[in-house]
């Protein structure tokens, strides 16, 4: 897998306020981030460099759902390893949501509770839009959707860890500068 030098990575970072019965990022204050067209490589290879790191473990490779969802158990690593999409987080009603294209390899960390789906794939060229899935390890992750009830389960958001290394670049990456 080709790594793109930390230095040479543009890095996107949101705050996403509570809207509705989403927390976002208000419990952590961790910032949403996007490190674009961060690695070059397959799907098995940007696994074995997530598993080679230590702080994820990768789950699943998959597209987004397209309903609104978040974790109240897990951060997410999401890394984009075929085609393209428009996201969006923080809520699909939220005036404050960031809508971001994500492609091909672009890194995405979601914090816990911070909502997310799948607007659309504009361009299917470069074949479907599919992700690498992956959480801290030790946990296991949920899925809440914003609806009455769920309020209870965000005091797991603020017990959650942060990152001790950053899922791609290891100690030094921007992960751990938040």
């Amino acid at each position: 897998m080709l790594l793109r030098p930390r230095s040479e990575t543009q890095i996107t970072s949101r705050q996403l306020p509570r809207w509705e019965r989403i927390p976002n990022t208000s419990i952590q204050s961790k910032p949403l981030m996007v490190y674009h067209q961060a690695f070059h490589g397959t799907p098995d290879e940007l696994s074995e460099h997530l598993e080679n790191v230590g702080e994820v473990s990768p789950s699943w490779i998959y597209t987004m759902y397209s309903q609104t969802h978040f974790h109240s158990t897990s951060h997410e690593i999401l890394g984009v390893v075929s085609g393209s999409a428009r996201l969006c987080f923080g809520g699909e009603g939220n005036p404050h949501r960031f809508e971001p294209t994500v492609s091909k390899g672009d890194l995405i960390i979601v914090p816990a509770g911070v909502g997310h789906q799948l607007l659309s794939e504009p361009d299917t060229t470069e074949g479907p839009f599919r992700m690498v899935g992956a959480y801290p390890r030790g946990k296991s992750w949920d899925m809440c959707y914003g609806q009455p009830g769920e309020e209870s389960k965000w005091q797991a958001i603020g017990r959650l860890g942060w990152f001790g290394r950053d899922p791609l670049y290891g100690k030094d990456g921007p992960a751990l500068q938040v």
